[in-house]
């Protein structure tokens, strides 16, 4: 399992995802799940995955090596007009390597399913971000779906669905994000440091800065324990609850039904 968020913004476009592919009490891995694809000046493109991991590198290096092979490719990447189409190429290279592992006995699609965001922006095109399904077919991100995720995603969803503002600096999405992943990371074992970030400037057209976060890094163990007190002191601010009250409200609650 892993997790990913690709999320907009009006000042472009921000990515993270975590680095495990395997967990247990003694075997954790590691391996990157962020892609980016970079022609400067007119066209930068960032792919998230989640899934097999066999299925989600063959489809990475497949784009990336049709972008460097010499003879022709119909689906480039390199030649998609708009993010729609680099979309649809994504989506159809993703739909083809996991329907090749249909021989793989009655489940050996679904063993080798795979999940894609991808993101980026292609010059005269506004940047976009999609999320593309295992089926291949895709969804794109709008004012009522800011961001995407994929993986391990319901225990991160509640700080960005209470917290997001598409108006709010890449430094605040930033610490967002890192909020929900480690409130993911608390509750799955599958998720876990490093964590990869990325930031895509619009109108820039190159690779924004890139870094990664590790085990111990002096910023990431502030946020997780700054968010702990944090719900801990808006928890003491709460209305009190008191089982005098609650009973004495339902009996006469009861009471008037009866009657």
């Amino acid at each position: 399992m892993t997790y990913c968020v690709g999320l907009t913004l009006d000042d472009g476009l921000v990515y993270i995802s975590d680095t495990r592919t395997n967990a247990g009490v003694d075997d954790i891995s590691v391996f990157g799940k962020m892609h980016t694809i970079v022609k400067p000046g007119e066209r930068t493109m960032t792919m998230l995955s989640s899934g097999n991991l066999a299925t989600t590198q063959m489809v990475v290096n497949i784009l990336e090596n049709r972008i460097k092979a010499e003879s022709d490719f119909e689906s480039r990447l390199a030649d998609a007009s708009t993010m729609f189409e680099a979309a649809d190429i994504v989506g159809s290279t993703l739909r083809k390597v996991i329907g090749s592992f249909a021989d793989k006995g009655s489940d050996g699609e679904k063993k080798f399913h795979g999940t894609m965001i991808l993101g980026g922006q292609i010059a005269g095109d506004e940047p976009r971000l999609f999320l593309i399904y295992p089926e291949g077919n895709f969804i794109e991100a709008s004012k009522d779906t800011p961001y995407f995720q994929i993986g391990e995603t319901k225990y991160g969803k509640p700080i960005l669905i209470r917290a997001y503002s598409r108006s709010m600096c890449f430094e605040d999405a930033v610490t967002l994000l890192l909020v929900s992943f480690d409130s993911t990371i608390k509750s799955n074992l599958s998720v876990g440091l490093p964590l990869d970030v990325q930031v895509y400037s619009r109108d820039s057209f190159r690779q924004g800065l890139q870094f990664r976060i590790d085990k111990g890094n002096d910023y990431y163990e502030m946020i997780s324990s700054g968010w702990g007190d944090a719900l801990r002191r808006a928890f003491d601010r709460l209305p009190k609850f008191s089982f005098d009250a609650s009973v004495a409200a339902e009996s006469e609650h009861f009471e008037s039904r009866s009657a």
